[in-house]
């Protein structure tokens, strides 16, 4: 049996982990700089998240939702002092898409309506109804095709008002990215998140903020969304949650009621889940890691900019994009390939940085001088993309 081939990879093999770093089959160190999608929360393999998921595995390692877990109680307390967001109640399931389907249809249940309002460049999933609130045409099948979701001009308060104006009674939720991550690190303004917030009161709508990408601290704050100083309905979560062990969830504010029944999942919540979840707070609390992300995260811009050749330098903390220019479009594979550092991207040319919260200031140094080096080279000897 062969793999079904949807990944486009590189030719890598990494076989060891360990803080900002990997290694490959053939011995070969690696900068991660990338964390696999932002996954990568707290640094590969920390020895407490490794510890918590050990001690778990001796004792029990799943359950179903069927009995009582005190392990996801003990994980709500947690999520709740870390983000700030005690009041909230907590739904756990297995990754972000699932973490988003279950918000847009819990909004659904509270309202009774259909309508979404969803964005330009929005990433939110690869399911049902996630993918259909998604902005990228190649991953949405025709079962997935579907006249409830209204996509609008990403910061464009004008179009949401008149959206809202002329749909109003029908518009069940809003889901918006505090930062765009698939979409090419675009930062929603804060005057628009304040605008998502009125006019979901005005109209009886629910805010949902995808924090799968921009939560869990990756931004300085435990949500993006919190630097425009509103409440969202339901903040969705996913990826540096488990740093790396799939574990995903909403909270939901207290003035939506549950139901028995009206949510569910399997693996959603399983003990090892919450032992994992649980060690990524606890060294995200201990460490002080979303201040770490300020400090690093400034680093990193402030030294971007001194780069001539690089253009739009943006984000939040360690949530960094910049544009490159076509004459570079090769610099993120030479950087892989010549300098032994992952990043991300977003087409077209779009370099994207979603390093551990973990990374130290000596690894970014890192980072900016083989930049620099790999600028140096393709500017003076064109250096093809290997």
């Amino acid at each position: 049996m062969n793999l079904f081939d949807v990944y486009p990879v590189n030719e890598i093999n990494i076989v060891k982990a360990k803080g900002s770093y990997v290694w490959d089959d053939k011995g070969d160190q690696y900068l991660d700089l990338y964390g696999g999608h932002a996954v990568i929360s707290i640094g590969h393999t920390h020895p407490h998240w490794v510890k918590r998921i050990e001690e778990q595995l001796e004792k029990i390692a799943f359950y179903s939702n069927s009995i009582r877990i005190p392990l996801q109680l003990q994980l709500a307390e947690k999520l709740g002092k870390v983000s700030g967001k005690e009041a909230y109640q907590l739904f756990l399931c297995n990754s972000g898409a699932e973490a988003n389907e279950n918000a847009l249809k819990l909004a659904s249940f509270h309202n009774g309506r259909k309508k979404i309002i969803a964005f330009s460049k929005s990433f939110h999933g690869r399911t049902s109804l996630a993918v259909s609130a998604t902005d990228n045409k190649n991953y949405i099948a025709p079962v997935n095709e579907t006249e409830n979701v209204i996509f609008l001009p990403f910061n464009d308060e004008e179009a949401l008002e008149d959206c809202f104006r002329e749909n109003g009674a029908a518009i069940s939720s809003v889901i918006i990215e505090g930062i765009q991550g698939v979409g090419g690190i675009n930062i929603a303004d804060d005057s628009f998140l304040k605008k998502i917030r009125s006019l979901c009161d005005e109209y009886g709508a629910l805010y949902i903020a995808d924090s799968v990408q921009c939560g869990y601290g990756r931004s300085g704050k435990f949500f993006s969304h919190d630097f425009a100083g509103v409440q969202a309905d339901i903040y969705s979560m996913a990826k540096g949650m488990g740093n790396g062990f799939p574990v995903a969830g909403i909270i939901v504010a207290p003035h939506i009621k549950p139901k028995h029944f009206q949510l569910g999942t399997t693996f959603g919540g399983n003990h090892l889940a919450c032992a994992a979840a649980l060690a990524v707070l606890e060294v995200i609390e201990e460490d002080k890691l979303m201040g770490n992300a300020v400090m690093i995260g400034k680093y990193l811009r402030d030294e971007l900019e001194t780069i001539p050749q690089l253009q739009n330098i943006r984000g939040r903390g360690l949530m960094i994009g910049f544009d490159v220019p076509e004459e570079l479009n090769p610099l993120r594979k030479n950087l892989l390939w010549n300098q032994k550092i992952f990043t991300g991207e977003a087409k077209p040319n779009i370099i994207r940085l979603l390093p551990s919260l973990a990374l130290r200031k000596t690894d970014a140094e890192q980072f900016i001088d083989a930049l620099k080096e790999e600028i140096e080279n393709m500017v003076t000897i064109p250096n093809p993309a290997r």
